[in-house]
């Protein structure tokens, strides 16, 4: 969370510190440590709780939902004394934003985790007086009912694949100057292609060895987020269902040159049907699987014996965006997002 997450709001930097700080501090080394490294400053901070663990269940009839969720916070603002002097005075504690998470959720339910989300945002940034700006990251695990006599069970349940669903909100501002923007995505997608991948063509230096192939298996597990060009009118449930079968199905039906061409088409594919998204983000570890070679044993592998290997890995990453689309702001930045 510590890397890049001061990118956030553009606070904390109030020019405290250098030969100033060292005075209030009471440390006499100050200015000679001043005079070698030049002026010493406070740079960009946000603070935060991560990682807090939320299952709501749902017992309004007989029939339970469970609800799975990991949600972190960030919050940004005018906090600079409470590094640079120590003094905590107008900082929530980060204890204090676990406890929120937990009675919204009492309070005002779930919902989409994207809603959740700009809930939890626009509480802090409107009701912290030094806060300007918040960051929330959502992850959801799904759960699904155990099949008993074919039906589903009222209150038993059994954890879901197909990849965990996630966003990120951020707010900055308060009032009419408030702005907010929404990142939806999923990861842990695990797919395969057991042909219709090929892989020739690339530059061969004095240290390639990659034999080229026009059949191969194709694996990942996808990461993939998108951004809304407005956080108003968006069905989020729908339209993250309607996105992940996108990917799923452009994965399976295109005949994929690489890796990279297959996240593009995919992106393209997404970008094409929802206008409302300005861009989508893809990163693709290869998760190569190799031929073994059955010779020494007297047998042959026409393409049914492989080696699932773990590491190292091809990562593959693309951006495909809307020309012309709002620009993201900050909604990218901090450890958050990333």
């Amino acid at each position: 969370m510590a890397g890049g997450a001061s990118q956030l709001g553009g606070d904390g930097a109030d020019g405290i510190g250098g030969a100033g700080a060292d005075a209030r501090t009471g440390d006499s080394r100050g200015p000679a440590v001043a005079a070698d490294a030049g002026r010493i400053v406070l740079g960009p901070t946000r603070y935060g709780k991560a990682e807090i663990r939320l299952v709501h269940i749902d017992r309004d009839t007989p029939r339970h939902r469970i609800r799975d969720l990991t949600v972190s916070t960030a919050l940004t603002g005018r906090f600079a004394d409470s590094h640079v002097t120590g003094d905590q005075t107008g900082q929530l504690p980060t204890d204090s934003q676990k406890n929120t998470v937990y009675a919204y959720a009492r309070q005002h339910g779930l919902g989409p985790i994207e809603d959740f989300g700009l809930r939890l945002a626009r509480h802090f940034v409107d009701d912290i007086d030094l806060a300007t700006g918040a960051q929330v990251h959502l992850a959801e695990q799904a759960w699904d009912r155990i099949e008993v006599d074919g039906a589903g069970h009222d209150h038993s349940f059994v954890r879901g694949g197909g990849g965990v669903r996630t966003a990120t909100v951020t707010v900055q501002g308060t009032g009419a100057e408030q702005r907010a923007w929404v990142i939806a995505g999923v990861q842990d997608l695990v797919v395969l292609k057991s042909t219709g991948s090929e892989y020739r063509g690339y530059l061969k230096d004095p240290y390639t060895t990659l034999a080229e192939t026009d059949d191969r298996v194709l694996a990942t597990s996808l990461l993939a987020r998108w951004r809304y060009s407005r956080t108003d009118d968006i069905d989020w449930d729908g339209t993250h269902r309607q996105v992940c079968a996108t990917l799923l199905v452009t994965f399976a039906t295109e005949h994929s040159r690489a890796l990279q061409h297959s996240l593009w088409l995919m992106g393209r594919a997404v970008l094409a049907d929802h206008p409302e998204i300005a861009e989508i983000r893809l990163s693709a570890p290869n998760k190569h699987h190799f031929l073994v070679d059955l010779q020494p044993f007297g047998l042959d592998n026409p393409g049914e014996v492989f080696y699932a290997a773990d590491r190292p890995y091809g990562l593959i990453e693309a951006t495909v965006q809307r020309d012309g689309a709002p620009d993201g702001g900050p909604a990218w930045q901090g450890g958050l997002a990333g």
